[in-house]
């Protein structure tokens, strides 16, 4: 077993080509089995050990590298294409990647986290209230697919509903010209999302602390949720959703259990057979 992993290793060491920034993936799962033969504690073999722990910091550090790259691009405003193109390929090399369906993370996630660089919440974070769902952030892949089944332009403004840190909201403010706009009950997520966005100098991103029920939805013509609630909450947005589309066309896109609720409602039409583990968009009628 040792020989085998010092094989692997040494092969690893060997491969320039891993170090290259396009090579994100094999780093990312390189990086995965590293971290698992570390997890075991220290290895018998304390020169092995080392090579590993030397090996760990060479792809982690080309791997800040590449995300420090590409923050500079969105910095100047020229972000949309370098993470349109990671997405692109992601896409394109769906034949040997598991399904795109689900809540599984992937690498696509480790870029988007190495981008954005999200910190911390400084304080706590307050109890849900009764129908809240807990927070996870849409996977990287689910964002971009919205991103482009809505058809996000620069005329459209955005809204995420029950946003959290802020991931869906930044993400489109990169890849297109829309105002996006992320409406978080939890203080503490919205502060996060609005230094990021102060840091990578994206004005068409803004954050407000707020009730969704209580917040302007006036300036929407997208709106977003990944089922942040349910029962009664859920119902009652839909109903003010509902009030939107009466002076004018909007667009709904959902992910997860809610998908099956909004497909219920009379004033929507789905553009596609709508799927609970993949994002469904729907146009009011």
């Amino acid at each position: 077993m040792i020989e085998a992993l010092r094989a692997r290793v040494g092969g690893l060491e060997r491969d320039d080509a891993l170090l290259e920034p396009d090579r994100l993936r094999r780093r990312i799962d390189a990086l995965d089995r590293l971290e698992n033969h570390l997890a075991g504690g220290p290895s018998a073999d304390a020169a092995l050990h080392a090579r590993i722990e030397c090996l760990r910091a060479t792809l982690e550090a080309a791997n800040q590298c590449l995300y420090r790259s590409i923050r500079e691009e969105i910095q100047r405003g020229a972000g949309a294409e370098s993470m349109r193109g990671w997405a692109a390929a992601a896409a394109a090399d769906g034949q040997a990647s598991p399904p795109a369906d689900g809540e599984r993370y992937d690498y696509l996630d480790t870029l988007l986290s190495g981008v954005l660089q999200l910190d911390e919440p400084a304080s706590g974070v307050a109890e849900l209230a009764e129908e809240m769902v807990f927070y996870q952030p849409t996977p990287a892949r689910h964002a971009f697919d919205m991103i482009r089944r809505a058809a996000l332009a620069e005329r459209d403004v955005l809204i995420d509903l029950g946003a959290g840190l802020g991931h869906v909201a930044l993400l489109a403010a990169i890849c297109t010209g829309a105002r996006c706009i992320g409406i978080e009950r939890e203080a503490a997520y919205v502060d996060c999302a609005r230094r990021c966005a102060n840091a990578l100098n994206l004005d068409n991103a803004t954050f407000v602390p707020q009730d969704v029920r209580s917040a302007d939805l006036s300036a929407g013509t997208v709106f977003y949720l990944y089922t942040p609630f349910v029962g009664a909450m859920l119902d009652e947005v839909l109903s003010l959703l509902k009030r939107q589309a009466a002076s004018r066309e909007i667009r709904v896109c959902t992910l997860g259990p809610c998908t099956a609720i909004v497909a219920r409602e009379p004033w929507l039409e789905a553009t596609d057979v709508p799927k609970a583990d993949r994002p469904a968009l729907f146009c009011s009628v």
